[in-house]
């Protein structure tokens, strides 16, 4: 299984989620891409597979990959202080993919009925879901 892992600003989100599959589906490949330099980087850190940064790699990946990781910003445009353009939010919702997306009310998106979590309790949800 490839499971696609996208975040930006400094990557907490995406190196939690990285280190999780690695150490629970160790099966599974990771390939993470990050809005930016740094969020690539931390889950390169993290035991990624593979990455890349930018929009272009976000498009390619979405087509390829069985799952996609990350904040719930990512079907937002512009979200994330505008790291996730508009064409990055597309390419994940018309993804055919499974999305296991972490409501993070940073993204300026806020899912009623949500209960407030821990980073680290909402990443053990997501990993209970691949």
């Amino acid at each position: 299984m490839n499971i696609l892992v996208i975040d930006g600003q400094g990557g907490s989100l995406g190196k939690l989620l990285t280190q999780e599959i690695k150490k629970t589906r160790p099966d599974c490949r990771v390939t993470a891409v990050g809005t930016n330099s740094i969020a690539t980087a931390a889950m390169l850190k993290a035991g990624a597979d593979a990455g890349a940064t930018g929009e272009n790699p976000v498009i390619v990946c979405c087509a390829e990959c069985d799952v996609i990781m990350g904040p719930l910003g990512l079907l937002s445009a512009n979200a994330m202080l505008g790291e996730i353009t508009p064409a990055m939010a597309r390419a994940v919702g018309e993804s055919k993919a499974r999305k296991i997306l972490v409501p993070v009310s940073k993204c300026s998106v806020t899912v009623a009925g949500v209960r407030q979590l821990s980073y680290a309790e909402y990443v053990a949800e997501a990993i209970s879901e691949i």
